[in-house]
């Protein structure tokens, strides 16, 4: 049974680390000794709810942990450095720190270590998040232990309601654009210098096309802006929604 460790220290481990192409190690005191610390651990890299979800809100939200008092937000799972930073430059997630816990010491020592052998891939951290106050857990999120991969409990937004309940949360953007088109880069200016992180769908990459930009936003033309859901339209109505 997965217990939860509230009230305890934080593991002893030093993980090995690879910083600017030399192997390094770090230390448990060293990440969490007289910091805030929120640390959401999972079971892989590349692996789709990792990718797809997990990992992408906290990076959404990294700056609001931060401005909320947190030091460090850690994505923790049991791979080694050198996939761990591959996912961290592909998720484009540079404030996040990415922990491998390659031999699965920090996860065990959690108690959270679990076997996944059956599906090929052996050794694993449980889902879950936690805050961490001078290597003391005050709070943890720990998924139901039921098949498959539950993802109740331990996402960004949870654990930041427990951090600050009225913390301010940065509207959900996406960007429909192709390339060398001057509007969209228009729309990008404008968001990012209003510090608006967002998603960008570039027709030609990734299978996304102008059947998709169609089947989506009933458009023909971009940028086409989404914020919450909500369709905004072009650059000239982005600038509209931000004046506002």
């Amino acid at each position: 049974m997965l217990k939860s460790r509230e009230g305890q220290k934080v593991p002893n481990v030093t993980f090995p680390i690879r910083v600017n192409g030399e192997w390094q190690k770090v230390s448990s005191d060293a990440l969490f000794k007289d910091k805030t610390v929120v640390l959401f651990a999972l079971p892989g890299a590349f692996t789709p709810t990792c990718s797809s979800a997990h990992l992408p809100r906290y990076n959404e939200l990294v700056g609001v942990f931060k401005a909320n008092g947190i030091d460090s937000v850690i994505c923790l799972a049991v791979n080694d450095p050198f996939v761990m930073e591959t996912w961290k430059e592909e998720q484009n997630a540079k404030d996040i720190y990415f922990l491998p816990d390659g031999n699965g010491e920090f996860s065990e020592g959690m108690g959270l270590l679990v076997d996944k052998t059956a599906i090929g891939l052996g050794k694993r951290s449980w889902r879950y998040s936690m805050l961490v106050k001078d290597g003391l857990i005050q709070k943890m999120f720990i998924e139901p232990e039921e098949p498959g991969d539950p993802f109740q409990v331990s996402d960004a937004d949870t654990l930041l309601k427990h951090i600050n309940p009225n913390a301010s949360i940065p509207p959900r953007i996406s960007l429909f654009s192709k390339p060398g088109c001057p509007h969209c880069a228009r729309a990008r200016k404008m968001l990012r210098e209003k510090g608006y992180r967002f998603e960008e769908m570039v027709l030609g990459s990734h299978g996304v096309s102008y059947r998709s930009l169609q089947a989506v936003t009933g458009r023909g033309t971009t940028p086409q802006v989404y914020v919450d859901g909500q369709h905004i339209g072009g650059a000239d109505e982005l600038t509209t929604w931000l004046a506002k």
